[in-house]
């Protein structure tokens, strides 16, 4: 704070920004709300709105359409039947914005939407910040011409994304992993099974086939599958699937379906618990296998998709690992069952494999564990005000 010497008057309150956003999915909305925390602390009245979700909305951020509005899996069929829907959302987006002219726009994640938006609003005038660069280190490189051409500056949560960007032109900062402040460097796990009525001594695995519609379609049931044959090799075995809210009659009835629907917990939300107290997690690739890294917790990744997606995937895919966890490592610190290799059968080996480990081989996980833990150290930044510093020289400049 400045004091304002004698005979000179007090500094100006700084003005607080009208700030719009775009998240697409749970996890843009959860880091746009600790990005919209740490604004909020810079500057008390600010203006937000856009399209979020509830993380959003409970910073005082107005919700003009829900963040699942933009939550599409792949690129076939089902990008062409909702195309239109969002086509005409982001019209309608950009209409009002240009009428409203916000001093900042925010894209969070969903670069598919929100790098057409911000060359757009940039075009007209209207400063632009993407929050999390896009994997362009993992695959579609050709998406950096498109980031340097729409955005002003890009927030990283990876330490090595920034110099990658300066080659090419853009400006970045490093403002850490947000995920990394929130989870513990030593999770409790005794407290994770105390709240879901575990034993100390129970071995459990947490499914997590995906938070969106499409992902529980392709993945649970093949989850459910493997976990009938994880039972039958180890009766004792407790199986807990952290569920987001809109879709767990749905994978109540996959479960029931694969005759599973009395021997899983199936959770409302929950999945940072059912990870800090899981031995194991079965889980689809994306950011979740990141919160397990950062559970320190062994885990066999897994994904599938529609044919025509995956094979537009592997021709532009630019490293050997798919998981988060495998591509900071920069290795392959756990397995990766992919497509047709995710069969139920390949998914309980490898699920069993890291519970024999538990009992047989208990440095093979200690040495997980110490990789993840370094791997949090890492991402541990004071993201919110990183991000708000950053923000506030795009805003000056």
């Amino acid at each position: 704070m400045h004091t304002a010497l004698p005979g000179q008057a007090a500094p100006a309150p700084q003005p607080s920004p009208t700030v719009a956003m775009v998240a697409g999915e749970a996890s843009g909305d959860l880091l746009a709300g600790l990005l919209l925390l740490g604004m909020r602390r810079r500057w008390p009245a600010l203006q937000s709105g856009g399209i979020g979700g509830p993380n959003m909305v409970h910073q005082g951020f107005e919700a003009w359409w829900p963040h699942h509005k933009l939550s599409v899996h792949g690129f076939g069929w089902e990008l062409v039947r909702r195309y239109r829907e969002i086509i005409g959302i982001r019209s309608q987006l950009l209409k009002r914005l240009g009428e409203k002219r916000p001093d900042i726009f925010i894209g969070v994640d969903a670069p598919d939407f929100n790098l057409d938006l911000e060359r757009n609003l940039r075009g007209q005038g209207i400063k632009t910040v993407h929050f999390v660069c896009p994997s362009v280190w993992a695959w579609r490189p050709e998406r950096l011409e498109k980031i340097r051409a729409s955005v002003d500056h890009v927030l990283c949560i990876f330490p090595f994304e920034p110099e990658l960007l300066a080659r090419h032109g853009i400006a970045a900062t490093y403002v850490g992993h947000p995920l990394a402040n929130v989870i513990p460097i030593e999770p409790d796990r005794a407290a994770a099974r105390a709240a879901l009525g575990l034993g100390a001594h129970d071995k459990v695995v947490a499914l997590l086939p995906g938070s969106r519609q499409s992902e529980i379609s392709h993945l649970a049931l093949r989850f459910f599958r493997a976990a009938a044959l994880i039972r039958r090799a180890q009766p004792a075995i407790k199986f807990i699937v952290p569920a987001v809210p809109g879709l767990k009659s749905q994978i109540e009835a996959i479960a029931q379906k694969a005759g599973l629907q009395g021997d899983l917990q199936i959770l409302n939300g929950q999945s940072h618990i059912a990870l800090a107290a899981c031995d194991v997690t079965l889980i689809a690739s994306g950011t979740a296998t990141l919160e397990a890294a950062l559970y320190k917790r062994p885990m066999v990744i897994a994904y599938h998709m529609g044919w025509l997606s995956w094979q537009i995937m592997q021709r532009k895919k630019l490293q050997p690992w798919v998981g988060l966890p495998n591509i900071l490592c920069q290795d392959f610190v756990v397995p990766e069952l992919l497509q047709d290799a995710a069969t139920p059968e390949a998914l309980a080996r490898e699920v069993l494999a890291w519970i024999d480990a538990k009992d047989f081989a208990p440095a093979k996980i200690q040495a997980l564990q110490q990789k993840f833990t370094t791997l949090h150290r890492t991402l541990q930044r004071d993201t919110a005000t990183l991000a708000t510093d950053a923000i506030q020289k795009v805003l000056q400049g």
